[in-house]
């Protein structure tokens, strides 16, 4: 009798210690499926983390995703697309889309006004709404959003990225951050480092050009935004910014997509980042920035298992070293002198723009030229001749504009593309100029034949050969 009443006493001091360990878990809306001191993952991101891991680990580029754009759980059907290679295959996959869209709109339609689920595929999607009201089917109606498969892309991003982790996961520990963070690439450019986006953010990290002049030399004749290793040293500054202002790793990544100061006002109204997700609404706070945590996290975690893939052989990270040039030089001239092709050493300084390696404009002093780390270019480095270096950069003439002018008549005139003339002026998208105007003709000037300067070798974070 005394041994039951001991086991129904430790059977409800194990209740109470359960409930203790638990209610702060409920009460603070802050449910985690999974927890992890920097990155955790919330329950209530959970089923978008899912989705993503889905779209990077299991669709290609072959198949698109039709779901609910508020609800990822939600998945009505998959499309098979044509490979985007082949000729016309942006109208042909546009016309599968669009064919697929409207069947599923069609299916809610009819459950909305009160039609039984007649067909297997009926019933199936009647019991994604098993648990919500009738009226959600025309809501979902419009709801339905497109997401192509990314495992294919995906995989070359994986491989791609063995020549740039390890370097920039030494970039972040340098800086005292958390190495998963080397991992947001994925889901910003696939570690391509031409990387292009529609509102014209470029490079490893999609750095934007107002942000990234912030923390990068960005102008008509470098842009460090290409740069893997630079763009990745003001990667770290960036996200160290938000996280001193915001306090957690799911705020801060999400500010690097949607912005620092639009997350600390969102914080302030909603207090934490799960509210944010649930319940923050805006004109700019949108699909995109809502996921970016959970791309993140699903991003990392497919490409951890990718790269323990046998059949995946990642590229490896390349053996160089900077020289800090102290005068301005010669693309062609530097390129003979270390012996390098032309294709290699812009390859190894993606930074340096058309002027640049066209020979228009000299290297500017100051720039970090990377090179092949190998003993000769070592050699090389120390005995520079003097004559490499000229102490001016090449000057543009300058045009006047007279009565009558237009960009299009000035190019004639110049023999310089209309292009070219609107980027070296910064003009507006209409080309407007002015009688009296003092436009660059860039690259027409002659080279000065002063020669000055010396090199500093700096310490790089690129591998290193043994």
């Amino acid at each position: 009798m005394v041994q039951a009443i001991a086991r129904i006493i430790a059977f409800f001091c194990g209740l109470f210690i359960l409930f203790f360990l638990f209610i702060p878990l409920f009460l603070s809306g802050q449910g985690m499926a999974h927890a992890s001191s920097a990155f955790p993952l919330y329950r209530a991101i959970a089923p978008n983390v899912a989705f993503w891991e889905k779209v990077y680990g299991t669709y290609t580029s072959r198949k698109g995703i039709l779901h609910d754009k508020n609800d990822l759980s939600i998945i009505y059907g998959t499309v098979d697309l044509v490979d985007w290679n082949t000729p016309g295959a942006a109208r042909i996959n546009k016309h599968l889309i669009r064919l697929a869209r409207q069947h599923y709109k069609d299916i809610l339609e009819d459950l909305a006004d009160g039609e039984k689920p007649a067909t297997r595929e009926e019933k199936r999607i009647a019991a994604l709404f098993a648990h919500r009201k009738v009226k959600g089917y025309k809501k979902a109606r419009d709801n339905i959003r497109l997401q192509i498969g990314q495992k294919d892309r995906f995989i070359q991003g994986v491989i791609r990225s063995g020549a740039y982790l390890p370097s920039i996961k030494r970039i972040f520990r340098k800086k005292k951050l958390p190495a998963e963070l080397a991992y947001l690439p994925h889901v910003e450019s696939s570690f391509n480092p031409r990387a292009h986006s529609k509102v014209g953010a470029v490079g490893l990290w999609q750095f934007t050009r107002s942000t990234g002049r912030n923390y990068m030399m960005i102008n008509d004749l470098v842009d460090e935004r290409y740069d893997p290793y630079v763009s990745s040293q003001a990667a770290a500054e960036l996200l160290k910014k938000n996280y001193s202002q915001l306090g957690t790793w799911p705020l801060a990544l999400t500010a690097y997509n949607y912005g620092r100061a639009g997350m600390v006002r969102a914080l302030k109204k909603q207090k934490t980042y799960v509210n944010i997700f649930n319940n923050h609404r805006t004109g700019l706070f949108k699909f995109a920035s809502r996921n970016f945590y959970s791309e993140f996290l699903a991003a990392m975690r497919v490409a951890r298992r990718l790269e323990k893939d046998p059949h995946i052989k990642k590229e490896r990270p390349r053996s160089t070293f900077l020289v800090r040039l102290r005068g301005y030089t010669d693309f062609e001239e530097l390129r003979r002198y270390f012996r390098i092709s032309r294709e290699r050493l812009a390859k190894l300084n993606p930074a340096l723009k058309k002027p640049v390696l066209e020979g228009k404009k000299f290297i500017p002093k100051g720039y970090r030229l990377r090179l092949p780390d190998t003993r000769k270019n070592r050699l090389r480095v120390k005995k520079l001749a003097r004559r490499l270096y000229h102490s001016h950069q090449i000057r543009d003439k300058v045009y006047i504009v007279r009565r009558g002018d237009t960009i299009s008549s000035i190019s004639r005139k110049t023999g310089i593309s209309r292009r070219r003339l609107i980027q070296a002026n910064h003009l507006n998208k209409h080309a407007t100029i002015r009688i009296g105007q003092r436009l660059v003709l860039p690259g027409k000037g002659k080279r000065q034949s002063s020669r000055q300067g010396t090199i500093i070798i700096l310490q790089d974070h690129a591998k290193r050969r043994p």
